[in-house]
């Protein structure tokens, strides 16, 4: 008799998603019990934005993002390309990367 064993060995991070969680209703992790999970992993590093529309509860942000976009903007984003995703009862990890660019004259110096 012969075996063959394959295994892949892979670093987790604790919250497992850096930038964004988009919640769907009626999770079964619940609103309350991600954000008491998240402040134990992470204290103050998340920033919850209740949404309540169509399939989506609430949207978990890593406050990183905030300082970079206001958050109607971040919602919209989403709202227009994220929402129509997600199922009732789904969590969705957003990897979202912000590139800031600034181009100045004479005038802004």
């Amino acid at each position: 008799m012969k075996y063959s064993v394959s295994m892949t060995l892979q670093e987790i991070k604790l919250p497992p998603f850096d930038e964004i969680l988009v919640l769907g209703k009626n999770s079964p992790h619940g609103k309350n019990g991600i954000s008491q999970s998240f402040e134990l992993l992470l204290p103050n590093g998340f920033e919850i934005i209740d949404v309540n529309e169509n399939n989506v509860e609430a949207v978990f942000v890593n406050k990183r993002i905030m300082t970079k976009l206001p958050k109607e903007k971040l919602i919209k984003l989403l709202r227009d390309k994220v929402f129509p995703f997600i199922s009732e009862g789904e969590m969705l990890k957003v990897d979202l990367k912000i590139s800031i660019t600034y181009t100045s004259n004479e005038d802004d110096l």
